[in-house]
């Protein structure tokens, strides 16, 4: 009788019972696969699956056109390689820096060139001022112009930034191949012949700082007219290629006649 009567009562709700465990793992596997789940034999998931899709967004995108990380790759390069492109860009007549960056433009030349070339421009210029004043013999007493930081900043980073994007915004309207990193990079280069020129400019001879400037903007047109040229061998951008020697000149002869006036 005892027998019989516990055999009559539910087991279901009891703790080990096959077929709770059955039903909670339908559930289980149900809500894995609505949630999109890597599925493994045996219902499970792979941990971190969602995580690892969510992590690789492109970068090609205007997201990654503004995030810092999309270009943390042109900033990877040793000191050979810098020494190597800036041997390269005081050479006017070389005419292969493309080909030499080609598997590896960087950004880190365009920085740290036009950084220095700031403050190279505005404390050599301040010096300048100063000696030119001393050897006059003036009366008046002699201060540091922080304007001249000031000019430095916006010409130089204005000019290394904008004229590339000009010219690259130009050539794809021309339907001429164009890569703006490449472009930044030769550009930041060129600016380096400003930084030795600038020291030669404390000579207090007027003739002879016109010389240096003459042939400082000669030296650094050609090393961007030569290699602009190479670029885009095949089009006709004579123009284009004039208009960039041009530029570079008018950099040169604005440096001389702002700071070492």
């Amino acid at each position: 009788m005892e027998d019989s009567s516990f055999t009559g009562l539910p087991t279901s709700h009891l703790l080990g019972s096959v077929p709770a465990v059955i039903v909670e793992e339908d559930k289980t596997t149900k809500h894995v696969a609505a949630n999109g789940g890597d599925r493994r034999p045996g219902g499970y998931q792979t941990i971190g699956t969602p995580t690892e899709t969510f992590e690789q967004q492109p970068t090609n995108n205007w997201r990654g056109f503004f995030s810092v990380s999309s270009y943390s790759q042109y900033f990877d390069v040793d000191t050979d390689a810098v020494m190597t492109r800036l041997i390269s860009s005081l050479n006017p007549v070389g005419g292969d820096f493309f080909s030499k960056i080609d598997a590896n433009p960087d950004l880190y030349g365009l920085i740290w060139i036009s950084t220095t070339l700031v403050f190279v421009l505005a404390s050599v210029g301040n010096l300048a001022t100063f000696l030119m004043q001393k050897h006059g013999e003036s009366s008046t007493s002699w201060s540091f112009d922080v304007s001249y930081m000031n000019t430095a900043a916006w010409s130089i980073y204005g000019y290394a930034i904008v004229v590339p994007v000009a010219y690259y915004f130009f050539l794809q309207y021309m339907g001429s191949k164009a890569s703006l990193i490449r472009f930044w990079c030769m550009w930041g280069y060129s600016l380096s012949i400003f930084i030795f020129s600038s020291f030669l400019l404390l000579i207090p001879v007027e003739f002879l700082r016109w010389i240096i400037t003459l042939l400082t903007g000669v030296a650094s047109a050609s090393f961007v007219a030569l290699n602009l040229r190479s670029y885009i061998e095949g089009n006709d951008l004579s123009a284009t290629i004039i208009a960039a020697f041009v530029l570079q000149i008018g950099l040169a002869v604005f440096i001389k006649a702002w700071f070492f006036a």
